[in-house]
């Protein structure tokens, strides 16, 4: 039954604002001199090193217990470090999915063999994870995925296919989202996730490249690859309400609209201290989305330190969030003549191509709009 959604306001808690200094304080130091055309990569950006610097002042996997290697803080001191990084456009590519999918999953679901050995060392940044979720001719339809995992007397043997997933080629595991069972009258049924280390035999990771020649993504495919036994995270056929619980981090938080926040900050540069009225308007038009969108995250992440799986809020953030990130752009052309082009000078130039080449994945990566309405559709008991 419809419940209604759930945006109630939380605080930030108290000693916020000195850890939001000493993060700023941080990035100034690592940081300095970085260019509109890197910080405009936002989340994107891969840096081994940064993500060893993060860890080691314990940021990542901040909120786990101590004995995993976190630092027992909470989600919403969590969030101020994630605002801080991405509106730096720091290169958090390397443990982003880690830190923010994969270790909660596993405090949640996983063994304690599975927590002891992955956490502290994702909590360190030396452990880099993916997502196999999406595959081919299946979109953002999960229900559709035919990747399968048949049980074997040595363990399980998968094979299939996994589509656009990001730093595959740099990241050393990954959380598979398989089925286990027959098809069944739920489709929803019969579905698993296991952890997988992506230099296991019979595993393939092929590149693709974005219109910018970039090679973030890509397709892996698994030929009768033995997973073991204890690599089965959770319960067996219990995927896809693990799965609705890990979205729920991966739709909420502030990279669902800050990833174009270095192009924001060009344009204000941009357009000097007399912009104009219609640059005004627009202006705060923007400043006011973005102030509604950050309450709400924020709202969710209160949810999920509370424990609780606020699902149909985190597709509302991401729906309304990348749409944001996609009009950015396009605002952002309507009010300053400039050429686009990554290799200029200009930093608003820089930061504008670069955030067109990625606008078109905004609304696409962590699910498309037509399935994350689908969702909220179905929260607000209209299908």
């Amino acid at each position: 039954m419809y419940q209604g959604l759930n945006f109630e306001a939380v605080s930030l808690p108290p000693g916020a604002e000195a850890f939001r200094a000493e993060v700023k304080s941080f990035i100034h130091e690592h940081l300095a001199g970085m260019k509109p055309v890197a910080r405009a990569d936002s989340w994107n950006g891969f840096s081994a090193e940064f993500s060893r610097k993060l860890g080691a002042r314990g940021w990542i996997g901040m909120t786990w217990p101590k004995k995993y290697g976190g630092a027992e803080r909470s989600a919403l001191e969590r969030y101020v470090l994630l605002e801080e990084l991405l509106a730096a456009g720091a290169p958090v590519g390397a443990h982003w999915i880690a830190d923010r999918q994969s270790g909660p999953l596993l405090l949640r679901f996983g063994t304690e063999a599975q927590r002891a050995e992955f956490l502290p060392r994702i909590a360190r940044g030396e452990l880099y994870m993916c997502i196999g979720m999406s595959e081919p001719d299946s979109g953002s339809d999960l229900a559709a995925v035919r990747t399968r995992a048949v049980r074997s007397n040595e363990g399980w043997r998968v094979n299939g296919r996994k589509l656009w997933t990001s730093y595959a080629h740099r990241c050393h595991g990954m959380i598979l989202f398989c089925r286990t069972g027959a098809k069944e009258e739920d489709r929803h049924g019969g579905m698993s996730q296991f952890l997988v280390d992506l230099d296991w035999p019979g595993i393939t990771i092929r590149p693709i490249l974005n219109i910018a020649g970039e090679h973030h993504f890509n397709e892996i495919i698994f030929e009768d690859v033995l997973v073991p036994f204890d690599r089965l995270v959770g319960q067996e056929g219990q995927g896809w309400a693990q799965v609705m619980n890990e979205l729920a981090f991966e739709r909420s938080g502030p990279e669902r609209f800050l990833s174009a926040f270095a192009l924001f900050q060009e344009l204000v540069r941009a357009l000097g201290p007399e912009p104009g009225e219609r640059a005004e308007a627009a202006i705060g038009r923007l400043v006011a989305h973005l102030a509604t969108l950050r309450r709400m995250s924020i709202s969710v992440a209160g949810q999920l330190q509370a424990g609780r799986t606020p699902d149909v809020e985190a597709a509302l953030v991401k729906d309304l969030g990348t749409g944001f990130e996609q009009e950015l752009p396009e605002v952002a052309r309507l009010l300053l003549e400039s050429e686009p082009f990554a290799g200029s000078a200009d930093g608003f130039a820089a930061a504008l191509a670069q955030t067109m080449y990625y606008a078109p994945s905004f609304t696409l990566r962590g699910g498309t709009r037509e399935i994350l309405r689908g969702i909220i559709a179905r929260g607000l008991g209209l299908r």
